[in-house]
């Protein structure tokens, strides 16, 4: 189970690191769209925009449903949470090292001040 965990949050992080797609997730937050709303702002072609929606919903980010031939897309918050959780599973450490620094920072002013 652990390969296909490791597989689903590679392909979140796979998806999540082009910018276009991001910001296809951003205008899925406010509802749905069809693929040629999500492909009007970047002016690229219908099939263009479908490949970017085919690699967020293999990263389970996105759903897409089939009216006619509208292809109409909206956002799947799961993908998401799997990455926040591993994301999350990093907080403790980062605030440690956070702690420590800002501990350091405190020493040595209290140090320039003697």
């Amino acid at each position: 189970m652990v390969e296909r965990d490791d597989d689903i949050l590679s392909a979140v992080f796979r998806a999540l690191g082009d910018p276009t797609r991001r910001e296809m997730l951003v205008r899925l937050s406010r509802g749905d769209r069809t693929i040629g709303e999500l492909a009007r702002p970047f002016r690229m072609s219908l099939s263009a925009a479908s490949k970017h929606v085919k690699v967020l919903e293999r990263a389970g980010l996105v759903r897409r449903r089939v009216q006619g031939r509208t292809h109409l897309c909206s956002l799947e918050p799961r993908g998401l949470q799997d990455a926040q959780h591993w994301l999350a599973s990093y907080e403790r450490f980062w605030n440690e090292r956070m702690d420590a620094l800002e501990q350091m920072f405190r020493v040595g002013q209290e140090g320039e001040q003697l």
